[in-house]
């Protein structure tokens, strides 16, 4: 195993920030600066008020953005991000205060638009557009999702028609998003541009709600799986006609599947197991799990994320019990979460790094450069 990263809540910087005042915690012993260059991996610490970001070359933590000391309050929850592809910007969700948050590449505050318990987030890959879903905390969110012009971070909201939209996917060509809800089994896909939403209630819809964790898709845009939490599935969709998708099967995989990552080349699908403490790699080609990677650090598996050239899989984990003890709990008294990072081409666990607690939503640059 190689190094595992460490850092502590001491030595805080305070500097204004839009009229508020940013606490970020630096790390004892010189944590190198942040460079405004990156690459960098963001993480959601949702118990600890703030966003761990990484360095991808290095995987050194350069920063911890408190949120708390930026006037979010301690219960702000950071749950997921989303990253521009030249990593110029980037995006955070914070549930309990109902905000959205963008950051610039040195990680300063530039905008915040108010959203009802927002959750998953989605960049359209062409317009300047963010789409916004509800968070699994939300009991009774508005059955809507959210539009943000990344410019003028106005917000519009699009009806979906479902109980509490939790899943949340933009296609490779920008002209559909594709929700799923928590609370029934059903599917929608919304035109991007116009709003128009087609609803699939997939069969059994009467039975235990799967639960519909995240998307991921081909990048064909073609084929569309959905992890499941309550009936540990990966459900499998044919969207070559975004308006009706059809269910071609479902795959049996460990407990509470969470987000999952596609390849680029489109042969492997990769996903936690926030149930089991294990990684599952689904093979494409006939649709098997192909390998089920456990190990020191995968402790409650949330956010997965491909490097860009696809050869590292970065992996969140909560480890909200404690089944991995941090070296150094950096002040906090939860448990630290990690970040585990596996190699594509061995699989296996090559690094921990070590972030405050319940690390969950992950998102890097696609094409930093």
């Amino acid at each position: 195993m190689e190094r595992i990263a460490s850092f502590t809540r001491g030595g805080l910087l305070a500097l204004a920030l839009a009229g508020l005042l940013a606490v970020r915690a630096a790390a004892a012993g010189g944590v190198p600066a942040p460079s405004a260059e990156g690459p960098f991996l963001y993480v959601a610490n949702q118990e600890a008020a703030a966003v761990t970001v990484i360095d991808l070359e290095t995987h050194d933590v350069v920063e911890i953005i408190d949120l708390e000391a930026m006037g979010y309050g301690a219960n702000a929850k950071p749950h997921h991000v989303a990253v521009e592809p030249d990593g110029s910007f980037w995006y955070v969700s914070l549930i309990a205060a109902n905000r959205v948050l963008k950051f610039d590449r040195d990680n300063e505050l530039v905008a915040s638009v108010e959203f009802e318990r927002p959750g998953l987030l989605a960049l359209h890959p062409s317009e300047p557009w963010l789409f916004v879903g509800r968070s699994m905390a939300a009991v009774n969110p508005p059955q809507r999702i959210g539009r943000i012009d990344r410019m003028s971070m106005d917000v519009e909201e699009y009806d979906v028609f479902i109980p509490r939209p939790h899943a949340l996917l933009a296609s490779p060509d920008g002209g559909w998003v594709y929700a799923g809800s928590l609370g029934e089994n059903s599917v929608v896909t919304v035109e991007a541009e116009s709003g128009d939403a087609e609803l699939l209630r997939l069969p059994g819809s009467g039975a235990m709600p799967h639960v519909l964790v995240q998307y991921a898709i081909s990048p064909d845009g073609g084929t569309l799986v959905a992890t499941a939490e309550m009936t540990a599935k990966l459900l499998v969709f044919d969207v070559t006609e975004p308006v009706a998708p059809k269910l071609l099967g479902e795959l049996d995989v460990g407990a509470r599947p969470w987000h999952p990552s596609w390849s680029a080349d489109g042969r492997w699908i990769w996903f936690g197991n926030l149930g089991a403490n294990e990684v599952t790699l689904v093979d494409t080609s006939d649709w098997s799990v192909a390998a089920v990677i456990r190990g020191e650090g995968l402790a409650e598996p949330h956010g997965s994320v491909l490097s860009p050239d696809g050869s590292r899989l970065y992996v969140a984990n909560r480890n909200e019990t404690g089944s991995y003890a941090s070296s150094d709990r950096m002040g906090y008294d939860a448990p630290g979460g990690t970040v585990v990072v596996i190699d594509t081409a061995t699989r296996e666990i090559i690094d921990i790094i070590e972030t405050p607690p319940y690390a969950s939503g992950i998102g890097l640059a696609s094409s930093p450069r």
